[in-house]
């Protein structure tokens, strides 16, 4: 099958992922308990008031005209008004996109060279020293929540020997140095984070494509293990790993919510926090949008590049 038909049948699989998605995140957020029109005025509003708030935002109409309402919206890129401080949501994405997606790139950045690195090591000598410990490692870690890890982290490093900040506030023109020091502490909690799971597939599929007639072959022949891993078992186990990368770091945008709300970090997932506990509810609808979107798209692209790397792919029977 032709390698740009794939793709085309890809995409439109997700464009149907994301309206469905936007269903469920419009019914979501209408199914949360309280009023709207209360949480914007509190306790002591008089019921005319409730009804003019309610006539306002359009909440008398049925959910159905309310849900293709805000879905062309969004179309057109008009986010609406935060229902709180009454600004455009669109003003309030920008510094907070920016740290949210500086933040995921970063720990990225380190954790996927870093996690196949460490799988090359232990399928280079399984069953090693090195294996093991790693392996040992990695289980500990995947078995620990990401919240626990940012504890020990500031019990360690912020109050017993106050070496770096527990609250990781980037201001705006801040210098490298300053950003470094302030990212030092959730980058490693969200390292630590998706790490351990990357290590173990990376580990996993090259041993597989070890064990395939080929790869014995060659190590019949006197083939270099270094080589064989290289130049013969990476290419081949390429597929599988960049999915399990690309499920981590969709599995990285969920564990920045907790990260950023524990490190009082001003991303998406703060703003998605404040929201719901503001009951927000156009703010709560886009950052989920948002955060789901990047999911499905992740998704996406490592189903074209495995499709790409692995022409076996495109046949399927």
């Amino acid at each position: 099958m032709n390698l740009i038909t794939l793709i085309a049948k890809r995409l439109l699989i997700g464009l149907g992922i994301l309206l469905v998605v936007s269903l469920l995140v419009f019914v979501g957020t209408e199914i949360l308990p309280g009023d709207v029109a209360n949480a914007i005025l509190g306790q002591g509003a008089t019921p005319e008031l409730l009804a003019n708030v309610r006539d306002r935002l359009g909440l008398n109409d049925p959910a159905y005209i309310r849900y293709f309402r805000w879905l062309a919206s969004m179309l057109t890129g008009d986010f609406g008004t935060s229902l709180v401080n009454g600004r455009p949501i669109s003003e309030q994405l920008g510094e907070r996109v920016y740290n949210t997606a500086l933040l995921a790139g970063t720990t990225a950045a380190i954790a996927v060279p870093l996690a196949v690195c460490l799988g090359l090591i232990c399928a280079l000598k399984p069953n090693g020293l090195l294996d093991r410990l790693i392996s040992t490692l990695s289980l500990t870690l995947i078995s620990v929540p990401d919240f626990l890890v940012g504890i020990v982290l500031v019990s360690i490093f912020a109050v017993t020997l106050g070496w770096l900040p527990a609250i990781a506030n980037l201001r705006p023109g801040a210098d490298i140095a300053t950003i470094a020091r302030v990212l030092v502490l959730p980058v490693t909690a969200l390292v630590f984070t998706v790490l351990a799971h990357m290590v173990r597939m990376t580990r996993t599929s090259i041993l597989g494509v070890l064990a395939s007639p080929a790869t014995e072959m060659a190590i019949l022949k006197g083939v270099p293990r270094t080589r064989i891993l290289l130049v013969h078992a990476l290419p081949n186990a390429i597929a599988p790993i960049i999915n399990v990368i690309a499920l981590n770091m969709a599995y990285l945008i969920s564990g920045i919510v907790v990260i950023e709300t524990m490190f009082n970090f001003s991303g998406l997932g703060r703003l998605a926090v404040q929201a719901v506990a503001t009951r927000d509810i156009p703010v709560v609808q886009l950052t989920a949008m948002i955060f789901c979107t990047v999911y499905v798209l992740l998704n996406l692209l490592a189903d074209i590049v495995s499709i790409a790397a692995n022409p076996r792919l495109r046949y399927p029977k």
